[in-house]
């Protein structure tokens, strides 16, 4: 098996659990916040600064903090005029594309189909379910209200969206941008893993460029 698989998704969702779990099935690695910790190593940079960029939109002052507090430490010759966010982006660019070519893989989120649309082996998935049932899911996992709830995924989802549109050419959770689009509501986990590894194992099997959409989202 080579096929690499990045999982981008609606917060509630369950698109970090497929991933994990899709992973585990293919008997490959999975990446989420560890690529921060391999990102960090291989650039030099302080975890931290990786830390705060995912959360620049929250608290912008946190990440300015942050930012300052760190970057002095930095000493690229390369990119020294370059600003950290961008730094801190392409060192995370350069890690995904090295673990790719380590072989097969998984990632959640952090702009990896982005960063391997040029790999013929990789698949991009977005996965996302209805509002009622994110609500439902967010509630039970923090133990919060519904309003809450609601809230929390508005404001996960607007800080996805704008850290993979501003340093992307396309528009996260529209269907052009990936080659798989799932409703995990419809599916729920274990059939979404499901699809995913029929998916992968056509692909695997001979399928050089192919571009499937499964989804069946009533409001469409």
């Amino acid at each position: 098996m080579n096929t690499i698989i990045t999982i981008s998704r609606q917060h509630g969702s369950a698109g970090r659990e497929i991933g994990m779990e899709l992973a585990k099935a293919l008997n490959i690695p999975c990446y989420d916040k560890e690529l921060l910790e391999r990102a960090s190593k291989d650039s030099g940079l302080a975890k931290e600064i990786f830390e705060a960029n995912e959360k620049r939109h929250t608290s912008s002052f946190l990440y300015s903090l942050v930012m300052d507090t760190y970057s002095y430490g930095y000493s690229s010759n390369v990119l020294s005029d370059m600003p950290l966010n961008q730094k801190v982006f392409l060192a995370q660019f350069d890690t995904i594309k090295t673990l790719a070519k380590e072989g097969p893989c998984v990632f959640i989120g952090r702009c990896a189909d982005y960063a391997l649309e040029a790999f013929p082996n990789c698949i991009s998935v977005f996965v996302h379910a209805d509002l009622r049932k994110r609500v439902r899911r967010i509630a039970a996992l923090n133990s919060v209200s519904d309003s809450k709830a609601k809230d929390i995924i508005a404001k996960v989802d607007k800080n996805r969206a704008s850290y993979y549109n501003y340093y992307t050419c396309k528009k996260w959770g529209e269907m052009e941008s990936y080659h798989v689009c799932l409703d995990s509501g419809q599916f729920g986990i274990d059939g979404t893993v499901d699809l995913l590894q029929a998916i992968v194992n056509k692909k695997e099997s001979g399928y050089k460029r192919a571009i499937f959409t499964v989804d069946s989202h009533k409001d469409a």
